[in-house]
């Protein structure tokens, strides 16, 4: 399995409606669809009210690097802009 969390820091308190613009396009659902999808969740931090973190699995990182070469995270990379100011990506395992 491939582990890795994403750690998002939205524009001051639009968090929330980023997660809700990705979830009406359909970016959610469609990448829990694709194949080698095993978990893709968002959790909103209580600590910071701009940040988010998204953890996914995958079977192998091959499924999450052609995961990242699909349309809607294309258009998922386009609504970014509009909310988020950073990124950061890091793998983990899970033991």
């Amino acid at each position: 399995m491939y582990n890795i969390y994403v750690i998002f820091k939205s524009k001051d308190g639009v968090r929330e409606q980023f997660i809700q613009k990705i979830k009406e396009e359909g970016i959610v659902d469609a990448v829990r669809k694709e194949d080698g999808c095993i978990r893709y969740d968002y959790y909103f931090s209580e600590k910071d009210a701009n940040e988010i973190l998204l953890i996914e699995a995958w079977e192998s990182k091959k499924h999450q690097q052609i995961h990242i070469e699909q349309p809607h995270m294309a258009r998922l990379r386009e609504i970014k802009g509009d909310y988020i100011l950073s990124t950061t990506l890091g793998e983990f395992e899970i033991k």
